[in-house]
């Protein structure tokens, strides 16, 4: 096969395309943009390697002026992208975390963890488990030491990201983590998914994100036997009443087909023995993860304020 083939693989447009020569082109938040003092809000960012010989590092975000007398709330957060795009060190991330930082008046930690096909599923979890592992650890970056309240931890994250945040709070609590305090979980349109359609997922206007996540599941995941697997159906997951924390806010938008597994999310931690407060928001007229995409928007900007509400109350 000649360099540079233009013959395509697999097209995940307008995410991915993986050509066969081997060469993937990332078509989404594959941009990076430097650590910064953000004009607007006074927050600041720096990077830091969690384990330089894999490449899982992250982003840290500090507020402006804080107090090292009162400690804050800490806000892990895993970026969305499929579990094959973007990072935390993209331009889309880069402003949204400045956006909850200064909001909610936290500190971050945004992860990058490896992507795939190069590093399929589950590696994005081990990465992730990775990081928290690292928060706790003796050797952690003195702003969480300095500023960061680990008795009052939240993981958030949008779509993929939001998937992650979800099996990373499961993992806190089946297996534990001495060090860190889970208080609650924000999920951004999570990528959830299943075997059998529910809700609109039947819906001839849905169709082709039906076809596009069969296909996708399988591509990020090669080891996958279905699409029930507990990991992207919690409804499947024995486990799920063991949720690691007991408050949980779920935003959908209307118009995105993975609203209804939001909704669903609901309703199954509900009734499976989960011991917790779970609030759901749907946000009319929106699509998938808009506040990420358009976070200068009047619903982006209300959801802004909800999501620092919740971590704050």
């Amino acid at each position: 096969m000649a360099a540079n083939s233009v013959e395509i693989l697999h097209d995940f447009s307008p995410l991915l395309k993986h050509y066969k020569d081997g060469r993937i082109e990332r078509l989404l938040g594959d941009d990076v943009v430097p650590p910064s003092v953000d004009p607007k809000s006074g927050v600041q960012s720096k990077d830091v390697e969690i384990s330089p010989e894999i490449n899982v590092s992250a982003r840290l975000y500090l507020p402006k002026n804080p107090d090292r007398s009162k400690k804050l709330p800490l806000l892990v957060y895993f970026h969305g992208g499929g579990f094959f795009v973007a990072s935390a060190f993209s331009s889309l991330y880069q402003k949204q975390l400045n956006l909850l930082v200064a909001e909610a008046n936290v500190v971050a930690v945004s992860v990058n963890y490896r992507l795939a096909p190069e590093h399929p599923l589950p590696i994005a979890f081990e990465d992730s488990w990775l990081a928290l592992e690292w928060i706790v650890s003796a050797s952690t970056d003195e702003w969480i030491k300095d500023y960061a309240d680990l008795n009052r931890v939240f993981f958030g994250g949008d779509s993929a990201g939001g998937n992650i945040a979800h099996n990373m709070a499961l993992r806190i609590g089946t297996q534990k983590l001495d060090g860190i305090n889970l208080y609650g979980i924000i999920l951004n349109c999570p990528f959830f998914y299943g075997k059998d359609r529910i809700g609109n997922e039947g819906a001839d206007h849905f169709i082709f994100f039906k076809n596009y996540n069969d296909k996708l599941l399988p591509y990020v995941c090669p080891s996958m036997s279905d699409y029930d697997e507990p990991w992207i159906n919690p409804a499947k997951d024995e486990k799920l009443s063991s949720l690691g924390c007991k408050n949980v806010l779920v935003y959908v938008a209307e118009k995105d087909f993975l609203k209804d597994r939001g909704c669903y999310y609901k309703e199954i931690l509900s009734k499976n023995g989960w011991n917790g407060d779970v609030e759901l928001v749907e946000i009319k007229g929106e699509d998938h993860c808009f506040n990420v995409l358009y976070p200068d928007s009047e619903n982006a900007i209300a959801i802004l304020k909800k999501v620092a509400s919740f971590i704050n109350e």
